[in-house]
Order: structure tokens, then C-alpha cells, then sequence
């Protein structure tokens, strides 16, 4: 078997193993799964998981990135789709509400990632990805005058407690009518921000 063959069954070990677990953590939770049911879903030993990840734990952690990752992608898409720097922040504020409120993510993402890593090392995650986009769309406006002058960290860190917050509460609302009276609060919130 060459040297690029090997390399190859790897990643597909790997890439096995985060879609099957993935699946699993976002359907029955991370306290109900077990390494066993994982590798039965992927197809693949215990050794073989073994090889890429040291713990469940792990694997959540390689699950979780990934989720961020590709939030944080959908929400700068959605930002980045507008010119201006207010629209920007709006509709990525509203796309990260959206996001974060499908059950298979916000299970992932906010429910079971800081109780399985521990609120620091989640938090530091969740900086590296959607915070950090918040930062700078603030930062952008701040330096335009957009919003008042300020220091950006303590506003980046309330209005992303804000949307977790609003998350978390949505995905175990039974009301229709809370995601958009929560869009239109999120609306409101940001528009108070707005000197011009």
C-alpha cells in the first residue's frame, strides 16, 4: 500500500468518524453515546478511533470546531453578502440566531460544548469563530462612527452572551411566534447601538 493510499484511508477513517459522531451528539446527546455505537456507525475499530482521537471527549471537541467552523462560515456569508458595514452586522447577528436555533446544532454547539469541555476552554472556542467576526464587523463600525466609540471586547462579549442566551432559550421554546418576537428584540437591541 503506497505512502497517499494510506493517507487517504485515513482521512476517510477520520472523516467517518466526525460525521457518524456528529450525528449521534446531535440526535441523542454526548452523555448517551458511546465509542462503541460510534465506531459501529462509521464502520471502523475502536483501534482505528483510537489512532485519530485520544477520548470521546476528543472527538466532541474535532465534532464541535467543526460546527463553529461552519456556523461562523454561514453567518460571515451572510454578512459578507452586504456592502455596508451596519447591514453586515444585522444580518449576520439575525443569520447566527438562525443557525444556532437548528436542534441538531444548537445541541452540539450550546447545550453539550460547555458541559462536556468546561465553560473556559468552550468560550475560548466560541471566540475563535463567531466572536472574532463580531469583533471586527464592531470594530469596523465603531471606526466609522457608526456606533459610538467604545471599547470593543465588552460589547463583542454581551452581544454574543445576548445571542447564545436567545439561542438556547429558543431551541426549547414550544411558541412559533418566539423566533421572530426574538429577531425583532435582536433588531431593536442593535438599533439602540446605532448613533447614525
Amino acid at each position: 500500500m503506497t505512502h497517499g493510499v494510506r493517507v487517504q484511508q485515513r482521512e476517510h477513517t477520520r472523516r467517518a468518524l466526525l460525521r457518524e459522531s456528529r450525528r449521534l451528539f446531535s440526535t441523542l446527546g454526548y452523555s448517551a453515546v458511546g465509542l462503541s455505537e460510534i465506531v459501529r456507525a462509521a464502520g471502523v475499530t475502536k483501534g482505528a478511533l483510537y489512532h485519530h482521537f485520544d477520548s470521546k471527549a476528543e472527538l466532541f471537541r474535532a465534532v464541535l470546531e467543526e460546527v463553529q467552523q461552519e456556523v461562523a462560515e454561514q453567518v460571515a456569508a451572510t454578512a459578507d453578502a452586504h456592502e455596508v458595514a451596519w447591514d453586515q452586522l444585522t444580518t449576520g447577528c439575525q443569520a447566527f440566531l438562525s443557525a444556532s436555533t437548528a436542534p441538531a446544532i444548537q445541541r452540539i454547539m450550546l447545550v453539550d460544548g460547555p458541559a462536556v469541555l468546561g465553560w473556559s476552554e468552550w468560550r475560548a472556542m466560541n471566540e475563535a469563530t463567531s466572536a472574532r467576526h463580531l469583533a471586527e464587523a464592531l470594530t469596523v463600525l465603531i471606526s466609522e462612527g457608526t456606533i459610538a466609540p467604545q471599547p470593543v471586547a465588552p460589547l463583542t462579549h454581551l452581544l454574543s452572551g445576548a445571542m447564545n442566551e436567545a439561542a438556547l432559550w429558543l431551541a426549547a421554546s414550544t411558541n412559533p411566534a418566539d423566533l421572530a418576537d426574538t429577531r425583532a428584540a435582536l433588531a431593536r437591541m442593535l438599533e439602540a447601538l446605532r448613533t447614525t
